[in-house]
């Protein structure tokens, strides 16, 4: 029996990636954790990650309640700009 999720790596030990804006050319720094992060120009870069924190039903138990309730929070927002730009 697994002792957690291995699709959950990536919540528990965060790692950085570095994208470069396409509307300045910009580097930008994208934590594993973060669903998108706004570049200095104002673009908005995804994560390319599709988490399952978004639906699994052990979520909160598999990475805990900390980073479970930072990505949540996170994606609400993203949820509700993106409904108020439509």
């Amino acid at each position: 029996m697994m002792r957690s999720c291995p699709g959950a790596a990536w919540a528990k030990n965060p790692t950085i990636t570095e994208k470069i804006c396409p509307q300045c050319g910009r580097e930008i720094e994208l934590f594993s954790v973060d669903p998108y992060v706004k570049c200095e120009c104002g673009f908005i870069a995804y994560n390319d990650l599709q988490s399952c924190l978004k639906w699994c039903a052990y979520a909160r138990q598999c990475v805990g309640d900390e980073v479970y309730d930072q990505f949540m929070l996170k994606n609400s927002k993203e949820d509700k700009n993106n409904t108020k730009s439509e």
